[in-house]
């Protein structure tokens, strides 16, 4: 069962409208009522410096938050932090959101390079470990391409054949080419290079906190169906919603 709007209120206050938002853009899509268990990647490399600074990246947490509590009733979100290694590997919680982001980058070291893979590694071994047998919504932010783009495309291929949906979500200038590999990665073949169209792609903008809460949401699933109706068909997601 998600968590209800009662207990919302009790535990994050802040978050209702969201929550609220949230479970509208689900239903559009077909989704109420589906479980999925959501996670956050955030790039932490030294470019991503202003928007850790100016709230864009806790307000992203915040959203995906409001999120989760529509797909899993646990109230937390894991979190893989990456840059040129994985940073921290942590969670956010209802309970415990504001401030959250900053609190945990104050014990994080240099902010490196950007490398996706280690970090959907990270992802993928914490899916494993933990026995779920939801699919898994991974929103995956960056402000940039990796450093080793091969690694990054072998990761999102291989990880096709998991239960694990991988949603992109670019923050920075819309027109840098810093992002033509992320809408490469949305198009890679099916099924030439892998067994589903398992990725999603969409910009925020140089300003993410701008995006009205009703369109980042319907951005964050949009592509979801599809993929759980193709998964499921492949027999790699179980069962009806």
């Amino acid at each position: 069962m998600p968590i209800d709007l009662r207990k919302m209120e009790e535990s994050a206050p802040a978050l209702v409208s969201l929550y609220k938002s949230a479970g509208v853009s689900l239903t559009k899509h077909g989704l109420h009522g589906q479980r999925a268990a959501v996670y956050l990647v955030i790039d932490y490399s030294g470019s991503m410096k202003p928007y850790y600074k100016d709230g864009s990246v806790q307000a992203l947490a915040d959203r995906v938050l409001g999120l989760s509590a529509h797909f899993d009733d646990d109230g937390t979100v894991p979190v893989v932090f990456f840059s040129t290694e994985v940073d921290a590997v942590t969670e956010i919680a209802l309970a415990d959101h504001q401030g959250r982001v900053e609190r945990i980058t104050a014990s994080l070291g240099h902010m490196g390079r950007t490398s996706y893979h280690l970090a959907m590694d990270a992802v993928i071994d914490h899916y494993l470990d933990s026995g779920s047998t939801d699919p898994a919504l991974v929103v995956f932010q960056t402000d940039g391409g990796p450093i080793n783009k091969l690694a990054a495309e072998k990761y999102v291929c291989k990880a096709a054949r998991l239960p694990l949906f991988w949603q992109f979500v670019g923050f920075g200038n819309t027109r840098s080419t810093q992002f033509d590999f992320l809408r490469k990665l949305d198009e890679l073949a099916v099924p030439d290079k892998r067994v589903v169209d398992n990725a999603g792609y969409f910009h925020a903008g140089e300003d993410p906190r701008k995006v009205p809460d009703d369109e980042l949401y319907d951005r964050l699933v949009g592509e979801f169906p599809a993929w759980l109706a193709a998964a499921r068909s492949r027999g790699i997601v179980g069962g009806a919603a």
